[in-house]
């Protein structure tokens, strides 16, 4: 009808039609996609990176997802557990956004309204996270008008138009030639915009702030390492982890960004005075070098989530006693920049043991990824009950306040388990008959190892030897010269810890207290 307007493609005829508007109306719906996530990232360097779309989805995915989900991606993908997320997010709404473009070939407002829903979905996650703030649905709001109004744009060209007349006139259809120079503007607007923002996001002036840094020599150094700390067999791990090495298993999808001169401490709740410290305040006081070992909760049976490193830092009891502990303060609930919060029974953090407030490793600040400027260690306690990264909060207070992984069903306290660990040989390596090393660690902070034995296809056990134990919160290293005769051979391990309690036979689940069992691994010695 002349001056009526319309969206509508002529229905295609035959398979080949039909696919040909499905890839259309699916590139469609990529590139809307693509531009709303480049919105979205450059509005999230002024807001912060975690509130991105499909950061903000992801952490919301995270504090939904049941404590076994979180189990198995550890186990299955470890360290890389961030990246899998990550990846299965933005697929999804790429998938969701071609589904959008199909949609909206035929019926405009259907593919609108799967764009409203994602931009919906992503302004929720935003508001409802741990650390958001007024601000922080903004890059999902600049995604959703900026997906629909790409959307709307490429559907129009790609479908034709009728512009209104007063008179009968054929439809003005936009050349095939404006389509692709459009959709080719709006894939390179999709990168830059993408591209600036994460650019913004990177965090130069946070590695400035750190390279700024300097931490002043402790008052009270690291006791000097005893002779026979360590052993040099090709294949074990070195009693210190360097920092690239140190284990990591977190909630945070983007590293919080905090520069010292921006970081400050708050220590208050059941306390007889509040106090705030800078970061400057924090390196005026008396430091303390001490070597800790510390553990994951998720870490398997003979599992990598296990590291020592040496830290300076300042004592974590000094500060609340100076802040003063109200009768009744049963935990200390901490709380980090990425939101994260981390309960630690005060009577631990006072009886005497190494907990620090934690601003150098292994002598160099923190790196970002482990806490800078500034994290949380209790010695003999798991890193879910003691570990918190990137601190800003201490909060004196009572077990009626649940953190993050008591929520979860975790056990309270958190208390470390002994472990030992097989590192050579591999788990089903080939080796020459002879002598064979085997050899690995045992740990069980704040108790100290007394002992490690291996067995050999069920056989009775026989005496590791162990370097010299260093301090009760740090590892030893264990090592057999083993007589291999050729065949298939099964060797188990287990740890007594400075008690001499040993490790128990029966295996148990990470959840809710952390694993338990002998370590066994199976090897072909050849002639």
């Amino acid at each position: 009808m002349p001056g009526v307007t319309t969206t509508k493609e002529p229905r295609p005829r035959g398979w080949t039609g039909r696919l040909a508007r499905i890839g259309s109306g699916a590139l469609l719906g990529l590139l809307a996609t693509a531009a709303a996530l480049g919105v979205g990232e450059l509005v999230a360097a002024f807001t912060g990176a975690a509130t991105a779309p499909g950061t903000a989805v992801g952490t919301a995915l995270i504090n939904l997802a049941p404590h076994e989900l979180k189990d198995f991606a550890v186990q299955r993908f470890g360290t890389n557990d961030k990246v899998v997320l990550v990846g299965g997010v933005l697929l999804a709404l790429v998938l969701l956004g071609m589904a959008a473009g199909v949609l909206a070939l035929r019926r405009l407002w259907a593919g609108i309204a799967v764009v409203v829903a994602l931009g919906v979905a992503g302004m929720v996650a935003a508001a409802t996270a741990p650390v958001a703030g007024p601000t922080s649905v903004l890059p999902s709001l600049a995604a959703l008008l900026a997906g629909v109004a790409t959307l709307v744009v490429l559907v129009r060209l790609r479908n034709g138009r009728t512009e209104p007349s007063t008179t009968d006139s054929p439809h003005q259809t936009t050349g095939r030639r404006t389509v692709l120079l459009a959709g080719g503007a709006v894939a390179g607007f999709a990168v830059l915009s993408g591209g600036a923002g994460r650019l913004l996001q990177g965090g130069g002036s946070l590695a400035r702030s750190r390279a700024r840094v300097r931490i002043p020599a402790p008052a009270s150094p690291a006791p000097a390492l005893p002779a026979g700390y360590q052993f040099r067999d090709p294949g074990l791990v070195p009693f210190f982890t360097p920092n690239a090495g140190f284990y990591r298993v977190d909630t945070a999808l983007v590293l919080p960004r905090v520069p010292a001169e921006q970081w400050s401490l708050r220590i208050h709740g059941m306390a007889a005075r509040e106090i705030e410290l800078s970061f400057d305040d924090l390196l005026a006081r008396p430091l303390v070098e001490r070597d800790l070992t510390l553990s994951c909760v998720s870490n398997e049976v003979g599992g990598p989530y296990v590291s020592t490193a040496r830290f300076v830092g300042v004592p974590l009891a000094s500060l609340l006693r100076e802040a003063g502990i109200r009768p009744g303060a049963e935990q200390l609930v901490s709380t980090g920049a990425d939101g994260m919060t981390i309960g630690s029974p005060t009577e631990l953090i006072l009886d005497g043991r190494n907990a620090l407030l934690a601003v150098a490793m292994n002598g160099e600040p923190l790196p970002v990824e482990h806490g800078f400027p500034a994290r949380l260690i209790v010695p003999g306690l798991f890193g879910y009950a003691s570990a918190t990264k990137w601190v800003t909060d201490l909060n004196l207070t009572t077990y009626a306040t649940q953190p993050y992984w008591i929520q979860r069903g975790y056990d309270r306290t958190g208390p470390a388990k002994t472990g030992s660990r097989i590192d050579v040989p591999k788990p089903l390596s080939r080796v020459r008959a002879g002598e064979v090393v085997v050899a690995g660690v045992a740990y069980a902070q704040h108790r100290g190892i007394s002992a490690v034995q291996l067995s050999f296809d069920g056989g009775p056990w026989q005496d590791a030897d162990l370097t010299t134990q260093v301090t009760p919160d740090t590892w030893r290293q264990w090592r057999y010269r083993w007589s291999a005769a050729p065949g298939t051979h099964r060797i188990q391990v287990r740890a007594a810890d400075g008690a001499g309690r040993l490790q128990p036979e029966t295996r148990a689940p990470v959840f809710p207290s952390g694993a338990d069992g002998w370590e066994s691994i199976v090897v072909t010695v050849t002639t």
